[in-house]
């Protein structure tokens, strides 16, 4: 498992102020200087939940990671507007012999629209693009301290494998979540 890649979502149900419309958008090389300042405006806490440090400024490799899709990995974006809201990313692994592959995910959602249900959208939507290509196991890395994701994964996989190491849950599910 990346021990980099913690995940951050909301738990909630997806609501958003009246006006407010996010769209979930598969990630485009054109959007580096888009989540360069969505990173930059996310608070410390933030930044330090999703990555386990405060990255500051990205850099541009940074970036570029995050944004990187091929045949391993997916990216996507919650915007509205030309404003990232949100981003997730999974890093397909390669599975045991005859069992499906894994793939390993982390979302974050900015400050202000925490609590809505972004997080479990994005979550939702990177697990169906990944188990068309006969991804079966999601994997993740949860700070203990990270307790709405803890929540989450709880309510969405009750039977979650978690094994907590140097302050960090390590979770392994079948990648249909419940509900």
């Amino acid at each position: 498992m990346m021990r980099t890649q913690p995940v951050l979502a909301c738990p909630a149900p997806a609501r958003t102020p009246p006006g407010d419309v996010v769209e979930i958008r598969p990630a485009r090389p054109g959007d580096e200087e888009a989540i360069r300042r969505f990173l930059t405006g996310l608070s410390a806490r933030t930044r330090h939940l999703r990555f386990l440090v405060d990255v500051g400024v990205p850099s541009a490799s940074m970036v570029r990671a995050l944004l990187a899709v091929d045949e391993r990995r997916d990216a996507l974006l919650a915007v509205t507007g030309e404003t990232v809201v949100g981003h997730a990313m999974g890093v397909r692994g390669a599975g045991v012999a005859g069992a499906a592959a894994e793939i390993e995910i982390a979302v974050v959602v900015a400050d202000e629209w925490q609590g809505r249900g972004l997080g479990s959208r994005l979550v939702r939507r990177l697990l169906r693009r990944a188990s068309v290509n006969g991804v079966g196991t999601v994997t993740m890395d949860v700070l203990g301290e990270n307790r709405r994701v803890l929540a989450m994964v709880r309510r969405l996989w009750p039977e979650a494998a978690m094994r907590v190491s140097c302050g960090v849950v390590e979770v392994a599910a079948p990648v249909e979540p419940r509900s």
